[in-house]
């Protein structure tokens, strides 16, 4: 697999229109993040074209709610025929567990990730505002083995805690990282974060890499720096 096939570039925008006119921007990208914020705009409407053009499809929808309704999202979602879901590890082992089921009979089913914590939040959030008493490391450890030994196929962390995560849950446990940004880009609203060499060699599987590409005032020469960043 090539570098640019790890990279999952998210359509963050709120009309179909608008996700369709960067797909025809970035035709070089292989891998797209379909969010809330779109597919609540389109349902899957978007999926479809994606599809159609043979992309592969991370569906980004972090199920968070009791086992039942988790596995009934979960068989609704596989029948998409999407590569990547996402749920919340904190939902518990059970919804955990009732998802792998869910999604056992389908004919294409996703590779299940589970959200360790959000990249938007950082150490005092853990233990200030969620009243987590464990260092961020350690929580986002147990999220990650939590959903392993459910069944989950991996997990996404931010590139912090990806060698950890890689050491402890093995080399075919999928890990996922947001908060990806190349050298010359702002972080945003990303707590923590790593260039994509960095990420990559701390043993992320993807990277999900987002405004520093779609906010640019050229995509395609943004692309290309990330790229020729990783690859020089």
């Amino acid at each position: 697999m090539s570098f640019a096939d790890k990279i999952i570039v998210p359509l963050d925008v709120s009309t179909e229109e608008a996700a369709i006119a960067l797909l025809d921007k970035l035709p070089q990208v292989t891998f797209w993040k379909v969010g809330l914020e779109l597919f609540v705009a389109t349902g899957p409407t978007i999926l479809k074209h994606l599809k159609d053009r043979q992309k592969k499809i991370f569906l980004d929808l972090k199920f968070h709610d009791i086992p039942n309704t988790v596995a009934s999202a979960c068989r609704s979602a596989s029948q998409y025929g999407v590569n990547l879901l996402t749920l919340h590890a904190t939902a518990g082992k059970n919804a955990l567990k009732a998802a792998t089921q869910a999604i056992a009979q389908s004919s294409s089913p996703p590779q299940l990730l589970a959200i360790t914590l959000l990249t938007s939040l950082n150490s005092r959030d853990l233990a200030f505002d969620l009243k987590v008493p464990l260092e961020l490391p350690e929580y986002a450890l147990q999220m990650a083995l939590l959903a392993k030994d459910s069944g989950i196929n991996g997990a996404v962390c931010s590139p912090q805690e990806v060698a950890q995560l890689r050491q402890v849950c093995g080399k075919d446990f999928v890990l996922v990282c947001p908060g990806v940004r190349p050298t010359w880009a702002n972080a945003g609203d990303q707590q923590r974060v790593m260039t994509p060499k960095q990420a990559l060699n701390a043993g992320a599987d993807y990277l999900v890499i987002g405004r520093p590409i779609t906010m640019a005032d050229d995509p395609v020469m943004a692309w290309n720096r990330i790229i020729d960043e990783v690859t020089s």
